[in-house]
């Protein structure tokens, strides 16, 4: 027998050391989160799982618990077909399901019988899940980060990715929430991933990063769109050292119209989203602003945005929010291009770093 039970605290410290990691649960439970890099080999999947429970409920449990075993008996055998005939005798798989194990034991054991190194997550994703949120603030507190401020379309990610191009540490809180953080910042196409799966994302990236070295971030309000920052990670940014980017106004109406051309191509798509602002801005205004896109004078309302209202709520809450952005060290690009951008990564990386404390949080 080479069956290994581990607490989600040892999981989460030696994540990386296994193979293949793999969640037993259902496809809907898989897509809510999982842990980082896991596969999908669900014991049951959606709709036996509904069949199972009815069974539980409206016949008896011994009647349900045969019919689950015969659909999972099935099940592991399709994935052991497709998944595991190739590998080889020292292959070393995590398995792990909700919480009770039933799931992933049922594999495991399957797995363990043949002859595999299998470890099984004691308490499955749900004790996995709380483990991670409790190491978050430890990753948080042993990074340093310098944070990219500045006004809205004054290039920030794209100063990001040169900086991650260029061979620097970047945590893209944006890109891991798929989502552009202002009020009109939904990407087509793209939706949001679950908090708990941001979470996760957040936490592995954290984990990643070489504390000797300085993590760039962009400057965030405690949601990005509708997931929430984790509260350590905000506090830590908040209390980080800043780079002040700036753009002239034309480049970043520009940058914007490059960015966001999904609205230039689709104006109707644009004029739904502006209804968000009315509350804010009035009836009057983002009727006008309509009007405006309706008559192609797209980049008139952007600059509008900016001016009215991007700029002055952005000011306020850099000054009110982030301790050292009244310090904060400026920096410009030639242009708006991605390589004046990457010219500007270099510089940027050339700069002696600043001195940094972690705060207790």
């Amino acid at each position: 027998m080479s069956l290994t039970i581990l607490n989600a605290a040892e999981v989460l410290a030696q994540l990386g050391s296994y193979d293949t990691i793999i969640d037993a649960r259902s496809e809907g439970e898989f897509a809510l989160d999982h842990l980082p890099g896991a596969v999908n080999w669900p014991t049951l999947n959606d709709e036996e799982r509904v069949l199972v429970g009815t069974m539980y409920v409206q016949v008896n449990q011994f009647e349900a618990k045969k019919r689950g075993a015969a659909i999972a008996a099935r099940n592991i055998a399709s994935h052991i077909e497709h998944h595991v005939i190739d590998k080889p005798r020292d292959w070393k798989p995590l398995a792990y399901c909700w919480r009770g194990g039933k799931r992933s034991g049922s594999l495991s054991l399957i797995l363990d019988q043949i002859g595999f190194r299998v470890t099984l997550v004691e308490g499955g994703y749900k004790a996995f899940r709380a483990a991670m949120l409790v190491d978050i603030p430890r990753q948080v507190g042993r990074l340093n980060f310098e944070v990219i401020c500045g006004t809205t379309g004054s290039g920030k990610t794209r100063l990001l990715q040169a900086l991650a191009l260029a061979g620097a540490q970047v945590l893209d809180l944006e890109a891991l929430a798929s989502h552009r953080s202002s009020v009109l910042g939904a990407i087509p196409g793209q939706p949001q991933p679950s908090q708990k799966h941001f979470d996760s994302l957040v936490w592995d990236a954290l984990r990643k990063f070489d504390p000797a070295r300085v993590v760039y971030v962009e400057s965030e309000s405690k949601k990005v769109g509708n997931v929430s920052i984790p509260t350590a990670l905000v506090e830590r940014m908040r209390a980080s050292p800043c780079l002040d980017l700036t753009l002239p106004m034309p480049e970043r109406v520009g940058l914007l119209m490059e960015d966001y051309d999904f609205f230039v191509q689709d104006p109707a798509h644009f004029c739904e989203r502006l209804d968000v602002l009315t509350e804010l801005r009035g009836k009057a205004v983002v009727n006008a602003w309509k009007q405006q896109v309706g008559a192609g004078e797209v980049s008139c309302v952007v600059h509008d945005l900016l001016t009215q209202h991007y700029d002055p709520v952005y000011l306020q809450s850099m000054q009110r929010n982030f301790a050292q952005y009244g310090t904060a060290r400026a920096i410009a690009p030639s242009n708006r291009s991605i390589q004046a951008m990457q010219r500007l990564a270099l510089e940027i990386l050339e700069q002696p770093q600043h001195e940094t404390t972690t705060p207790q949080l």
